[in-house]
């Protein structure tokens, strides 16, 4: 047993290392889960005790005899089976090996060979199944390119299907559009065959629908003038427009006149008494009976009115307007004329202007609702009215301009004015109402006229009024006209004191103020501002010619006083006016032309040479010269220069002594300090002051008595002349205050002389000269 055992462990390692060598290049070209090689361990101990194949174990049982002995145990089931063979030599050894290795490889691989053959079929079934995909594939691509061509081919014929489709729209589309088209040419038959029925009048009722057509196919036609013929149709088509606007005309006219006829037989079947006719033009039967009468005309005006943006529409609408100014002109212009007439036989030019003015805006206002009625669109045009009531309004205007023309009265043409100004025109600016609009220009130009005639007679009024005015004896009474009124003011009180001061001034200067006052308010402030200006102007001479009169007849000091209260008065009475009296006169200035033509007819200038300033051209150029005038100016100038000269000659009436004797010093001391070497007056100036003659202190006392005196006595007179002449204290306060400053002044200077040249003594006991604050309170109380 010890000899046996030994050859089982030698074939038991080949085929142990084999296997394993086997199983490592298997596992390191195909490497298994983990799973797989858990199950492969498994199954190689199971195979690792099978038992030896059958025919091997009977070819070991017939060599054990011959050789070595061998067996093999199979351990597959509970009892082991042992086989047994002798190998007789080396070579039965090594085949029984080789079968013994090759079976248990056979057995080792079979599984795997299984494994592989099912792989293998399975292979040879995925690619017999992939050369049918192929084949199908290929069947799929060829449908598919077929299916391409099909779908191409159809998406092609449904294009061509909607262009045509598209292309019979567009051609349906336009032969609508052409039978559209030619529907406006076609409807010229028809328009023509209505229109030139004998049944077709305007009162038809297919006459304003037809005449609708006929307006959208001129329309049209005017619009595409690049259609053939189209100018051929046109002109057909305006020839039944024509026609058909004449039938409307004509009728528009028939049914005016047959109204106006039924009106006019009412009023004369009211027994042509003319007063009731003249109040007929209130009454209904020329309002009412006319609007009843023409009625069925609304709807042809309107449907006129409503196309009057087109040219024709305009013109037979203008022509409609006029017809019916001209029908309504014949019922009212008989009795308007008649009424005005009678206003202008009665009244005064004020009355009939404002009598006139009310009863043509009544009609006015009558007419312009009359013609609402038929006229709602077009009523509002100023003009549409117009020739109907230019002429009514121009009759008003020819009957008043001639009672203007003749009219002197400005009181009378300022109330003209007032009338059209704030009545007429006034009134219709607050009420803003269309149907007074056209009345507006006549009353504008009458106002205008009114205008230029009150500017003529204020001009005329101030030339004879104030500049050519001849004074009488009692306008220069002064100061006696003004005595006699301050006694009747104090005797009676009443209510006319303005006009009792009125009549202390001058009659220019009332003049002046008067036509001032009324004509401010009347005219435009560029005529005023000229008026106001020569006015003044020529009133403030006036005034200074009537000082000078009252300077002979009274006193200088009255003329004075009388020149003074007149400026002030007349320039306290223009203060209001908001104006500037500043006038710009421009004159042409021929002066130079002589000196000139003298030049040109000695040779020293050539008549030709337009260049130099010597040409013909310069030579016969006048100048331009302009001068300002500004009457207010000059007015204060006057004034002034008439203050100061009354302030400088009551001076001299009061202390005209004292002058005389500071100008005799002065007059010395000039000539001492000139260094005069006559001996003669040498000697004088060396001797003291009071030696000399003129200045003794009896001398100077005589002198100062005598200022005294006249301070007392003559002073005060010159104040209540002032007190007579300006009532105004506080104008006397300002017109003594430089008086007192003189007179004061003067007893300053003449002081300080007597100080510097007389004793106390002499200036206390001899000359005995009031002291100035005695003089100041002597001065104060005065006033």
């Amino acid at each position: 047993m010890g000899s046996r055992a030994q050859p089982q462990n030698l074939p038991n390692s080949a085929a142990i290392s084999r296997g394993y060598n086997f199983a490592s290049t298997w596992e390191q070209n195909a490497p298994l889960s983990e799973q797989q090689q858990a199950a492969i361990i498994s199954l190689s101990h199971v195979v690792s005790e099978r038992p030896m194949p059958v025919k091997l174990a009977q070819e070991n049982v017939l060599g054990q005899d011959n050789g070595l002995s061998v067996s093999t145990k199979d351990s597959s089931g509970d009892d082991a089976v042992t086989i047994e063979g002798v190998l007789v030599n080396t070579n039965q050894f090594y085949k029984w090996f080789t079968d013994l290795e090759s079976t248990l490889k056979s057995e080792t691989d079979e599984k795997y060979q299984q494994y592989v053959n099912t792989l293998t079929e399975r292979i040879q079934t995925c690619d017999d199944i992939l050369q049918q995909v192929d084949g199908t594939l290929d069947l799929f691509n060829e449908l598919q390119l077929q299916h391409q061509a099909v779908a191409t081919k159809t998406k092609t014929l449904h294009d061509a299907c909607d262009r045509l489709v598209q292309e019979k729209q567009r051609l349906i589309d336009f032969a609508e559009a052409i039978r559209s088209k030619l529907n406006y040419f076609d409807e010229l038959e028809n328009v023509a065959t209505n229109f030139y029925s004998p049944n077709m009048n305007v009162g038809n009722d297919n006459f304003l629908p037809l005449l609708k057509r006929l307006d959208e196919c001129i329309s049209y036609v005017e619009s595409n003038p690049q259609y053939a013929e189209s100018s051929v149709y046109l002109l057909k088509f305006r020839q039944l427009q024509s026609r058909a606007l004449g039938m409307m005309r004509s009728h528009v006219l028939a049914v005016l006149k047959g109204a106006s006829s039924q009106v006019q037989g009412a009023i004369r079947g009211s027994g042509g008494n003319k007063a009731a006719v003249s109040e007929g033009v209130e009454a209904s039967v020329i309002y009412v009976r006319f609007k009843a009468a023409a009625s069925e005309l609304k709807p042809i005006l309107e449907e006129i009115e409503s196309r009057s943006s087109r040219k024709e529409y305009g013109q037979i609408l203008a022509e409609c307007h006029r017809l019916y100014c001209e029908q309504r002109l014949s019922l009212v212009r008989g009795i308007v004329y008649q009424r005005i007439s009678e206003f202008s036989k009665k009244e005064a030019l004020p009355t009939l202007t404002r009598s006139g003015c009310a009863y043509l805006v009544q009609v006015c206002q009558l007419e312009y609702q009359l013609f609402d009625h038929f006229f709602p669109s077009s009523s509002k045009e100023i003009s549409s009215l117009a020739p109907l009531m230019d002429p009514l309004s121009t009759y008003l205007y020819d009957t008043l301009r001639p009672k203007l023309i003749h009219e002197t009265n400005i009181d009378f043409l300022c109330e003209l004015v007032d009338i059209l100004k704030v009545e007429v025109l006034g009134e219709q600016h607050s009420r803003r109402s269309e149907p007074l609009a056209g009345l507006r220009p006549t009353f504008e130009r009458f106002l205008a006229d009114v205008h230029e005639r009150l500017t003529f007679r204020a001009r005329t009024h101030i030339r004879d009024e104030i500049a050519n005015y001849i004074p009488s004896d009692e306008d220069l009474d002064y100061p006696e006209k003004l005595k006699r009124t301050v006694d009747s003011i104090s005797e009676i009180n009443s209510a006319d004191d303005n006009q009792d001061v009125f009549k202390t001034w001058y009659p220019p200067l009332e003049k002046t103020l008067s036509c001032l006052s009324k004509l401010y308010r009347c005219l435009e402030s560029g005529v005023f501002t000229g008026l106001a200006q020569e006015a003044v102007e020529v009133c403030s001479t006036s005034i200074q010619k009537a000082s000078k009169l009252v300077a002979k007849k009274s006193s200088p000091m009255d003329g004075q006083l009388f020149l003074i209260k007149h400026l002030l008065i007349l320039r306290e009475q223009i203060a209001p006016f908001d104006i500037e009296f500043s006038v710009t006169h421009k004159e042409l200035d021929f002066s130079h032309l002589l000196e000139h033509l003298r030049r040109i007819l000695r040779g020293q200038a050539s008549l030709f040479d337009w260049s130099r300033s010597t040409s013909l051209a310069r030579t016969l150029s006048p100048r331009v010269l302009e001068s300002q005038i500004d009457a207010k100016k000059e007015l204060e100038k006057s004034l002034k220069a008439t203050c100061e000269e009354f302030i400088m000659s009551v001076t001299k009436l009061v202390v005209d002594p004292l002058l005389s004797f500071v100008t005799k010093v002065t007059a010395v001391k000039v000539a001492l300090s000139s260094g005069n070497q006559n001996q003669k007056l040498d000697s004088i100036m060396t001797k003291p002051l009071k030696t000399q003659a003129f200045a003794t202190p009896d001398k100077v006392a005589e002198l100062v008595q005598k200022v005294k005196a006249a301070i007392q006595e003559q002073l005060p007179m010159v104040i209540t002349k002032m007190k007579l002449y300006l009532q105004n204290s506080s104008t006397r306060t300002i017109l003594f205050k430089p008086i007192k400053t003189n007179i004061v002044e003067a007893h300053i200077q003449v002081g300080s002389l007597l100080e510097s040249e007389y004793t106390e003594e002499e200036i206390q006991k001899v000359i005995n000269m009031i002291s100035i604050q005695d003089l100041q309170t002597l001065l104060d109380n005065l006033l």
